[in-house]
């Protein structure tokens, strides 16, 4: 082998060097059989959003595996470190595409174990959320990484269901807390490992935290915040100095298109014989579709009667 081409095939492990020398701990071992319940969990819910948007089975294929395996595959691809989980794991797909097909030949046998689904969904997001952030711990990234990675890792998936569906995600909407859940999960988990806690007990608090924040936000209609107005909070004294700043750049806005006052004496009169006009326009136009309400029912009610006779004869 020349000089240069040992330079290229060792540049990617040099480059690899100073995260991975930062690595704490081998990565947490998760049960297979709590993996596969969060991978068909979360299929399901790709495969029923499938259904109802009219989707068929490659959508629905498609959407169960975005789902279940696109908060991993989101996160493998922004650490670029480490093997990837679903090429590493060889039942991850398989378990995804056989739950989209179950779910799209028979969904009403599924959709009747909504709150079932419910509680193994949010136990999904806070196992994701655990596995994302230790992933980044165990290559020694910084705390706010590590909690973010978990972030992806657990809502990832079906940030990107919405996003290929052409709509806002629902981790960006007004509702119960979700994202603010997977993100406290992760902060839980991170903090456990600083302190030298065991792994484990750190992936049982991060699901409890998460799964403990969606149930007091659904108990007591905790919702995420959309509108803040830190004006109000303003002492009252600077909050009129603010409000006498705001009205005075409104009027200049406005000075500019206002136009002339005219002062006619009959000008009042005018308008509010305009106003009666109108006004008596309005009321003549929903008597008249009351009329026309009147008669149709009078003819279905009649009709409904010539009905009853011929069934009777």
């Amino acid at each position: 082998m020349s000089l240069a081409t040992y330079a290229i095939a060792a540049a990617p492990a040099a480059l690899a060097i100073p995260v991975t020398s930062g690595a704490v701990d081998t990565p947490v071992a998760v049960p297979v059989w709590l993996e596969l319940i969060a991978i068909v969990v979360a299929s399901i819910s790709g495969a029923l959003t499938a259904r109802e948007k009219k989707l068929d089975l490659v959508g629905a294929v498609c959407l169960a595996v975005l789902c279940s395996l696109g908060g991993g595959l989101l996160r493998d691809m922004t650490l670029q470190v480490g093997n990837v989980y679903i090429l590493n794991q060889p039942i991850a797909m398989p378990a995804a595409i056989l739950t989209a097909a179950v779910v799209f030949v028979a969904p009403s046998v599924i959709a009747k174990q909504d709150r079932l689904i419910a509680v193994l969904d949010i136990f999904a997001v806070g196992l994701y959320a655990a596995t994302g952030a230790d992933k980044a711990l165990v290559y020694g990234f910084d705390p706010i990484i590590c909690i973010t990675m978990g972030f992806f890792t657990g809502v990832g998936g079906g940030m990107l269901r919405d996003v290929f569906l052409g709509q806002v995600p629902y981790i960006f909407q007004r509702s119960n807390l979700y994202a603010v859940a997977a993100i406290a999960g992760a902060g839980v988990y991170v903090l456990f490992a600083a302190a030298g806690i065991s792994h484990v007990v750190g992936v049982v608090a991060c699901v409890g935290v998460t799964m403990g924040l969606r149930w007091l936000s659904l108990r007591y209609n905790i919702l995420s915040p959309t509108e803040l107005d830190l004006t109000r909070m303003v002492p009252r004294r600077h909050g009129r100095r603010l409000a006498a700043d705001a009205a005075e750049d409104t009027a200049r806005a406005e000075a500019p298109a206002a136009k002339p006052r005219i002062d006619r004496p009959d000008r009042s009169a005018a308008e509010l014989a305009r106003r009666r006009r109108r006004t008596l326009a309005d009321i003549e136009s929903r008597r008249e579709l009351e009329r026309r309400a009147t008669a149709l029912d009078r003819l279905r009610r009649n009709r409904r009667r010539r009905e009853q006779r011929k069934l009777d004869l």
